[in-house]
């Protein structure tokens, strides 16, 4: 039972400083002023305490629930945000507990990822622009049908018309390499008449081989550079006796490996020879008439720029074709010196008409182009002004030197 205290002995407790956690002072004020100070009895504290357990279980059973479901949120995915700042807001912890928070994607350095599409998901890769001239399906119309009668050099003295029908695979394509190589820098008429000699004497790898140089050389005259080419001749018979046993590559990386033997050659053996287009061959027709119509991007330099930049836009089912049509094109019409615009069904849509070989100037009124006959009276005119010329100059020294002795004297006729 609590006993009351005097009022001298409660002045002296409160000076006195208790170090126990189990009292604690209370002060009461009454009406008259005096404070009434007393100690917390025994049950008091066995209360508080029992309190107090009661506190730290609660506490401990809301921060096991709490760590519980901050296992489970990480499992699902990862918060930026320490998911107990709300729900332990305000309650005090005993004894402090680590709590892993996973980290902010601000802390972390950024990763370069790497973003693929997959095709299923309808996106299309971005395609580059596909140029192509503006007129060049009614311009190959125009050149087909101008060399619709076959009759240009190329169709009857070309590649495909200088090897034996009737000799070995083998030999066949061996032959149409050797023309090949004999056709650079050489008419059709020359290289065909060449090459009827060679198949006389046996155009195989081992009877070349078997040649000396001298016959070699008249065989081939007049070629031209016929003196390098029958070295080039001799060592591709060679190498193709050894590597291929008469035979020729059939692929353009083992073609060019051969002595005279360059892109436009290959391209075409493999057309001619194997029957496989593997690209175009461009020679100083293809090269020129290409740059003439406008069929390239930017001009060109060389025949083998050109070939790159046809095989750009020009469609593989035409590569075969587009050869054989320029050359006899550029045989007959498109000359490399003054090409005949005028008869040329191009000359309205090709930007180098006329350029090459300048337009006669016509009547003032006239808007057709001047007709062979009137080229041949113009001609005829200036050969009569220079005859009236002469005429005069001959009177002038044939005149008497008086008057006194002035005969008349009849007019020499000049025959034209």
């Amino acid at each position: 039972m609590p006993a009351r205290c005097t009022t001298r002995v409660c002045y002296v407790v409160r000076c006195c400083t208790m170090s126990s956690h189990y009292f604690v002072q209370r002060s009461v004020t009454t009406r008259n002023g005096i404070h009434n100070i007393g100690c917390t009895p025994a049950a008091t504290l066995k209360s508080k305490l029992s309190n107090r357990l009661k506190d730290e279980d609660t506490v401990r059973s809301v921060e096991v629930k709490v760590e519980e479901e901050e296992a489970r949120i990480s499992l699902q995915r990862p918060s930026t945000a320490p998911p107990t700042a709300g729900l332990l807001q305000g309650t005090t912890h005993p004894k402090s507990e680590t709590v892993t928070v996973p980290l902010s994607s601000h802390s972390r350095r950024r990763k370069q990822l790497k973003v693929e599409y997959d095709e299923d998901d309808g996106v299309k890769p971005v395609k580059a622009e596909h140029w192509e001239p503006p007129d060049w399906k009614k311009q190959l119309g125009f050149i087909r049908e101008m060399r619709s009668s076959h009759d240009a050099p190329v169709d009857k003295m070309g590649a495909e018309k200088c090897y034996d029908s009737e000799a070995p695979a083998h030999a066949r394509r061996f032959q149409v390499l050797v023309s090949l190589m004999l056709s650079s820098q050489t008419k059709d008429q020359v290289t065909a008449a060449a090459m009827v000699k060679l198949r006389a004497h046996g155009c195989t790898a081992e009877n070349l081989l078997a040649t000396d140089d001298d016959t070699l050389g008249k065989l081939i005259y007049p070629v031209g550079f016929w003196r390098t080419k029958v070295k080039y001749l001799k060592q591709t018979s060679a190498i193709l006796q050894k590597e291929f046993r008469g035979d020729i590559p059939d692929s353009v990386e083992g073609l060019v490996r051969l002595p005279g033997v360059g892109p436009k050659m290959a391209h075409l053996a493999m057309d001619i020879a194997w029957d496989q287009v593997s690209g175009i061959g461009v020679d100083t027709h293809v090269h020129r008439i290409s740059n003439r119509l406008g069929w390239l991007r930017k001009p060109t330099k060389n025949p083998e720029e050109t070939r790159k930049a046809l095989e750009e836009w020009l469609p593989r089912e035409l590569w075969s074709e587009i050869n054989w049509l320029l050359v006899g094109f550029g045989q007959q019409v498109c000359h490399p010196v003054s090409p005949l615009c005028s008869v040329c069904l191009n000359q309205h849509s090709c930007p180098s008409a006329f350029k090459n070989s300048p337009k006669k100037r016509t009547k003032a009124g006239s808007s057709q182009s001047p007709s062979p006959t009137s080229s041949f009276k113009t001609k005829t005119e200036v050969k009569q002004e220079s005859v009236e010329a002469v005429r005069t100059k001959t009177e002038a020294l044939c005149a008497p030197l008086s008057p006194a002795k002035q005969k008349k004297k009849p007019k020499r006729k000049v025959k034209l």
